[in-house]
């Protein structure tokens, strides 16, 4: 048996999914606007190329055999995927649709309180913003911008340092006065501690939890920032959080940086477009305001050390 068999044609397998779907010959050479005789040969030849039997006659229509149900099914998904695709592709004919990759907590802390001030600014932006940080080529028909923890490296891509970052320890106004209210060495009394997963073994972040938050009991673990964040607004705890991530929460009094407790500093993020081709000219102007918007924290926080990022 081939290892590596020749693809049928789609035109066959068209013509065997509406046959399959309809249960009827003749049903299916309506569809597709052609006679019956020519359906019944796309499906002859196509079961001539695969070596099996795809249909089996059932009073006025056919049926499918057990091949003829696993190619279906395999045909049903690929029909499906070329639909995806297509579908994304016409989007692209929207000339205010600006596609945006950023990581997760970066997106929900930073980016998403400042899309309604791009969209003031930039009244034809429809911004497509994803988290999958697997999508990280930029090219005319994929992403458009990226922000990432690390520059891309691509040829014909500018990349440029965009965001600081640090982690500080937070907690709701209540908890931060009910704190502040008694020595920092009985702080472990009166709160237990919120935590990341990824922070108890990173090499980075571990000694400094250790050190500044080792005597806490913990109240909970968390996979994902964004639940670590509602966690630690909940006033379930105190929490060690990005300031990026937690930049909205700061800013809307929903969370204080707790005095005493220092900071960690992190990897800037990195912002990258196409060098030449850009896809439209409200590419360049969404990649131009985000470098500014970040540009206006480092001037708002330079010389600082105990605050989170304005939003």
């Amino acid at each position: 048996m081939s290892t590596n068999p020749r693809l049928p044609s789609l035109k066959l397998l068209l013509g065997f999914e509406a046959a399959a779907r309809l249960g009827n010959y003749t049903r299916a050479a309506d569809e597709l606007c052609v006679s019956p005789s020519a359906i019944s040969h796309q499906i002859a030849q196509l079961e001539q190329q695969i070596g099996q039997a795809l249909f089996r006659r059932k009073g006025r229509g056919v049926e499918l055999t057990i091949a003829g149900q696993l190619l279906h099914a395999t045909v049903l998904r690929s029909i499906e995927i070329m639909r995806g695709g297509l579908t994304r592709i016409e989007t692209y004919a929207d000339a205010g649709l600006v596609t945006l990759v950023c990581p997760a907590p970066v997106a929900h802390g930073w980016l998403q309180p400042r899309l309604e001030r791009l969209r003031a600014l930039l009244p034809a932006l429809c911004p497509i913003v994803t988290v999958d940080e697997s999508a990280r080529f930029v090219d005319q028909l994929d992403i458009d911008i990226a922000i990432t923890h690390q520059p891309l490296r691509q040829r014909d891509v500018v990349d440029r340092a965009f965001l600081a970052d640090a982690r500080f320890v937070v907690a709701t106004p209540a908890l931060a006065a009910a704190l502040a209210a008694v020595p920092r060495g009985e702080h472990p009394g009166h709160a237990r501690m919120l935590g990341l997963e990824a922070d108890l073994t990173d090499e980075h972040v571990a000694p400094f939890v250790r050190a500044r938050l080792g005597d806490f009991a913990r109240a909970a673990i968390y996979d994902d920032p964004r639940l670590l964040l509602d966690a630690a607004l909940r006033g379930r705890g105190i929490a060690l959080v990005s300031s990026l991530l937690a930049a909205d929460a700061v800013a809307h009094g929903g969370l204080c940086v707790l005095d005493g407790y220092g900071s960690l500093e992190q990897d800037p993020l990195w912002i990258a477009r196409a060098e030449s081709g850009v896809r439209s000219e409200l590419v360049l102007a969404v990649y131009e305001h985000l470098c500014a918007m970040g540009d206006s924290i480092r001037i708002a926080g330079a010389g600082s050390s105990g605050a989170a990022p304005a939003a």
